[in-house]
């Protein structure tokens, strides 16, 4: 799909034409509950929802909101999926799919590399209430087999992942897990529906922390689940009781930034792909992970799935945790911070905040001297010019 189809799929993609009061924008449904005129309304509304799937009108904003719907409703479009859940955040979404769809007894795989936060979910508390996760290799189906349990309901990975944006071969992922009846869910928040669109090669669901790419200007918390209907009325009842849905401000916004999604990875995009060749060419530079490049581990499979390999690059530099964080400081544009994805650059050194104890980053396999850069959408020149005047200076 090209770009200026993008455009337009951004922009207009699961809306209305005519929308309430003739306005041109999502109006903010800003209401904690939605009022019935008599008993005999709420008793039709009772009736109405027995018969499952989503309710025919609004009850309360925990369960569902007008400017909530419209934000599921482009989203969905975007990913191509009959449906999609906003919660408050990305973690939100992944703890609420989870919880939904596993039960006590049950085996999760999940994949080795990706955020560390949702590694300690299925470590440390999915294991409290009785669900087991093993830990696999992203690049080794072989392993996969060998960790499979006949109590294993569901595979979970993220690709690219974060940070070393290792990338999910996901005809191999659907493949083994058609062939044992598992569920596969993929995180796709650092790929978004611009550069790949996985439920077309037969994944189940589909998650996105929306306040990385989808928001785009780092100003909200939201997360999505993109999937099958039947599927996601499951995990639907399970938000409603939990209450970690979002709300009407932060739809709004995320609706407001989707509209220039295509334009925003467009440029972030081709701003990866300059910053990583000049990166790898750079001799104070050891290593840099972005799947474009032919030293990628995943080069091939990247090549072959994505149309694009988005806005954040990892590299390693030449030096310990004190020179790498000395770099870091040495960057005029860029923001330290926790996050990615927006239109401003920012950049962290992921041992600095994973953790102060050097023994519990390197069985987590995070380095001292990694760096994530995530591009904005400031001129590649300029972000070029201030690596080099940074790597100059250590």
């Amino acid at each position: 799909m090209n770009t200026r189809c993008w455009s337009t799929r951004a922009v207009h993609a699961g809306e209305d034409k005519r929308k309430p009061y003739s306005a041109l924008t999502i109006p903010i449904v800003q209401t904690s509950t939605f009022t019935f005129a008599n008993s005999s309304e709420i008793l039709e509304f009772m009736h109405s929802k027995r018969n499952g799937g989503p309710p025919p009108r609004d009850e309360y904003s925990r369960y569902s909101n007008p400017t909530l719907r419209m934000a599921e409703h482009k989203l969905a479009a975007l990913e191509g999926g009959e449906r999609a859940l906003l919660f408050a955040s990305g973690m939100a979404a992944i703890a609420t799919t989870l919880l939904a769809l596993l039960s006590q007894g049950d085996h999760l795989l999940m994949v080795s590399d990706g955020y560390h936060r949702t590694t300690e979910l299925a470590r440390t508390y999915l294991s409290c209430w009785g669900i087991e996760t093993t830990f696999v290799p992203i690049d080794q189906p072989e392993r996969w087999e060998v960790a499979l349990r006949p109590n294993t309901r569901l595979m979970f990975t993220e690709t690219p992942t974060n940070p070393y944006l290792r990338v999910m071969d996901l005809r191999a992922l659907v493949d083994f897990a058609r062939r044992h009846q598992l569920l596969t869910i993929v995180d796709s928040t650092f790929a978004t529906p611009v550069n790949l669109r996985p439920l077309e090669y037969g994944v189940n669901l589909v998650i996105h922390s929306a306040t990385k790419y989808l928001g785009g200007h780092n100003d909200l918390l939201a997360g999505v689940v993109i999937g099958p209907a039947e599927i996601l009325n499951q995990i639907e009842k399970l938000r409603g009781i939990l209450g970690t849905i979002s709300n009407p401000n932060e739809a709004y916004l995320l609706i407001r930034g989707l509209k220039t999604l295509a334009l925003r990875i467009q440029r972030q995009n081709e701003n990866g792909q300059r910053v990583a060749e000049y990166l790898a060419s750079h001799p104070r530079v050891c290593r840099v992970y972005y799947p474009s490049l032919p030293s990628h581990p995943d080069h091939a499979v990247a090549c072959r799935q994505m149309s694009g390999f988005g806005g954040v690059v990892s590299f390693e530099i030449d030096g310990d945790f004190a020179r790498t964080a000395r770099f870091i400081d040495l960057l005029r544009i860029p923001y330290i911070g926790p996050t990615l994805g927006g239109v401003e650059s920012v950049v962290q050194q992921p041992a600095a905040l994973f953790s102060l104890d050097p023994r519990e980053r390197a069985e987590a396999g995070i380095r001292d001297n990694l760096v994530r850069y995530s591009l904005g959408i400031e001129d590649a020149n300029d972000l070029i010019g201030d690596l080099e005047q940074a790597l100059a200076q250590i």
